[in-house]
């Protein structure tokens, strides 16, 4: 259903400035109350600026996965071409997600600042770079600086969260933030299949069975792919509903504003810092277990690249539906109970993670391995999606802070977790982790939102919080709530 034009100002043919919109019309219904979000999905569409910015937003994610998760098929070809050991490779993984942490925390602020779109471009071209520079690496310290590099990639998350934030409403932003984040994460199985399955045996073959020079050039076709989409991604969409922040600037709609103080507000608000421990546990563990699948796989069952590559593949392709079902379980649970029903919808998919994790550590059979293997990697992407879908209630002026926050805490769940794979037996490590999952659900009884519900107290008159950010045009011209204004625009 097509949204009713604006008016029209008759002598200039324009529209008023204070009603300036850069679409006069959507091709998507939407709610004016809520700046124009989307009140629903149409995932057939690709119109601007709803639908384009879905679909750029998990795109650009899923490359970002693509070029991130390139190298880790290769490891193990890797590591017996340059003679390196196990604790080197670790160390690798852990200089990526650590570089990683204080970047998504970074990028938060400047989403509230510039939007999610020139960032989203801008990091996969650097990142498609040190990609396209890994068959340079010839030392263990050479991998985990290559990886440090790499790493920044995953920083792409919090402008794909962020952006889908702007551009749905409250009704729909849990699932359409775990879909984007769903499909985005789907690239860390399609690139175990891609790069492990097919471009590596390609390449190899290409080089008359050379491994060697195989894996050094296997990551340059990633590497033109992302910085082409980064490219794509910067001239295609669009940073809001009503446009870009530059132009909403320009009609006084929108004043800059300070990176520091949306960092500030966010990071004193104990929601954000909850949210996050909850998020490093699940989101880390998908991340430790995308990572370590393939070579845990070849370690306890003895299996080739090829075929490790194969399996841990399908803890990736989960996040095909898995994420967005937790995302769609926190919008029904929103709809009969509020808050109350998004925390209970994320309790109830972090026990179930927990349970199936410990289960998995008993495993001594391939088929009964992978099977509880799927089961831990749906419920525990339902987590995320679940997670998400109450990151835009926490403090709707910050939201691109409290997504970068939250974010960087999956990556030193993620950095957490690889140490005790470093340290410990798999076994030992898989029983900590869901321990831990289970434990974190426990959390929610202390979320305390202004004006919901929370899981032990009622409010008088709940009524949903606008998941509203920065980005909104406000009624009176060059307002902006919840944010002091930066005059000067220099706040980096």
């Amino acid at each position: 259903m097509l949204s009713p034009a604006i008016s029209i100002d008759i002598d200039t043919g324009s529209p008023p400035e204070s009603e300036w919109k850069k679409y006069q019309q959507y091709a998507i219904e939407v709610d004016p109350d809520q700046d124009d979000k989307a009140t629903n999905i149409n995932l057939y569409s690709m119109a601007r600026p709803h639908m384009r910015a879905f679909h750029m937003s998990w795109w650009g994610f899923f490359i970002a996965f693509f070029i991130w998760f390139a190298i880790v098929p290769l490891l193990g070809e890797i590591q017996d071409d340059l003679g390196l050991t196990k604790e080197e490779i670790w160390t690798s993984y852990i200089a990526g997600l650590a570089g990683n942490i204080v970047f998504r925390c970074a990028l938060g602020p400047v989403c509230d600042k510039y939007g999610a779109r020139i960032p989203m471009a801008v990091v996969l071209c650097f990142a498609s770079i040190s990609t396209a520079c890994t068959g340079l690496v010839n030392s263990g310290t050479g991998l985990a600086v290559l990886r440090l590099f790499i790493g920044t990639a995953g920083g792409t998350f919090v402008m794909c969260e962020y952006w889908v934030s702007c551009m749905f409403c409250n009704e729909t932003v849990g699932t359409a933030t775990a879909v984007v984040g769903g499909w985005g994460n789907l690239g860390a199985g399609v690139t175990q299949l891609f790069v492990g399955a097919g471009l590596f045996p390609l390449f190899r073959l290409f080089f008359d069975g050379d491994g060697s020079k195989a894996w050094r050039y296997v990551s340059i076709i990633p590497a033109f792919i992302a910085f082409c989409t980064g490219i794509m991604i910067y001239f295609v969409s669009d940073d809001a509903p009503k446009g870009n922040y530059s132009e909403l600037k320009k009609h006084g709609l929108m004043k800059e504003v300070s990176t520091t103080t949306s960092f500030r507000q966010s990071a004193s608000n104990v929601n954000t810092w909850l949210l996050a421990l909850q998020y490093a546990v699940c989101f880390g563990a998908e991340l430790t277990l995308s990572n370590a699948a393939g070579q845990y796989y070849r370690d306890e069952f003895d299996l080739s690249i090829e075929s490790a590559a194969a399996i841990a593949s399908i803890f990736g392709f989960t996040n095909l539906f898995a994420r967005g079902t937790g995302g769609f379980l926190s919008d029904l649970g929103n709809s009969h109970m509020g808050m109350r029903g998004r925390l209970l919808a994320q309790a109830g998919c972090l026990v179930a993670a927990g349970i199936t994790v410990l289960i998995f550590a008993q495993m001594d059979s391939l088929i009964y391995d992978v099977s509880i293997m799927i089961l831990f990697s749906l419920f525990i992407q339902a987590a995320e999606g679940t997670t998400y879908g109450i990151v835009p209630y926490v403090d709707p002026a910050t939201t691109g802070s409290v997504c970068g926050i939250v974010g960087a805490g999956g990556s030193a769940g993620a950095v957490g977790f690889g140490y005790c794979l470093q340290i410990f037996e798999y076994s030992t490590c898989f029983y900590l982790l869901g321990s831990i999952i289970i434990t974190s659900s426990l959390l929610n009884l202390f979320i305390f939102i202004k004006g919901q519900n929370s899981l032990l107290y009622e409010v008088d008159d709940t009524k949903e919080v606008p998941s509203e950010t920065v980005t909104r045009a406000d009624p009176v011209p060059g307002k902006t709530e919840g944010l002091d204004a930066d005059e000067d625009s220099v706040d980096s």
